[in-house]
């Protein structure tokens, strides 16, 4: 299927993504064709978004029946480029690094972790996962090359960030994904996503505030009564 010559908005890539996990349930529940209206309530999403966000890619589904499951979910899969693997390497394996190497979603979707580095003597050799293994920051642009690696993930302290996207980009990877604090800096030919946990907490902070009112929690006196004589 030939995608159209228009920009796509960015929210419509977001909710692709969400729409293959939807389906996927979806069918794991015995559903083998889906309206927009059930694939929308499966997600949270307007039928009428679902049927905009699919319209900039095509035509799919049959008017009156609906999706087939199965197939919407395989061809959203070929739109996001998960039809292929990804060879992935992560720089940075402290606590949300290991997490992050522990992800089952990375496999499902495509995503082959295929090394991790970090600074630390005490993680180097370390096995993360079956066929992961921590090796020390001085190979990153060796093993990545070695391993073709197209994506690199920072899970860096924000002083060292910087470096490591140098180092991957050195490397040879096309497309980084930045969990350190501060945004980074790359050629033009390669493809930045910057993740700030704390902004989005930032975000929703302000959301909830908006929403219910700056409440402030007050404890309730007790009263103390003198003891029973």
């Amino acid at each position: 299927m030939k995608q159209k010559e228009i920009k796509i908005p960015e929210a419509t890539i977001k909710r692709l993504s969400t729409y293959i996990n939807c389906l996927e349930r979806l069918d794991a529940e015995g559903f083998q064709v889906v309206s927009s209206e059930l694939l929308g309530e499966s997600c949270q999403v307007s039928p009428a978004q679902i049927r905009k966000d699919l319209s900039y890619f095509g035509e799919f589904g049959v008017r009156g029946v609906g999706y087939g499951t199965k197939n919407l979910a395989e061809q959203i899969k070929k739109i996001l480029g998960l039809d292929k693997i990804w060879p992935t390497v992560l720089v940075g394996v402290g606590h949300l690094g290991h997490a992050l190497l522990n992800f089952t979603f990375f496999r499902e979707h495509g995503y082959r972790m295929v090394a991790a580095f970090d600074n630390d003597p005490g993680k180097i050799g370390r096995e993360v996962t079956t066929d992961v293994i921590i090796h020390p920051i001085e190979k990153l642009v060796e093993i990545t090359r070695e391993e073709r690696a197209a994506i690199g993930i920072i899970t860096v302290p924000a002083s060292s960030a910087q470096e490591t996207a140098d180092r991957l980009v050195e490397g040879g990877v096309k497309g980084i994904l930045n969990f350190a604090p501060n945004k980074v800096k790359v050629p033009e030919n390669v493809t930045i996503r910057n993740v700030s946990i704390v902004s989005e907490l930032d975000n929703l902070a302000y959301l909830l505030s908006k929403k219910h009112g700056r409440r402030r929690l007050t404890r309730k006196k007790t009263i103390s009564r003198p003891p029973k004589l």
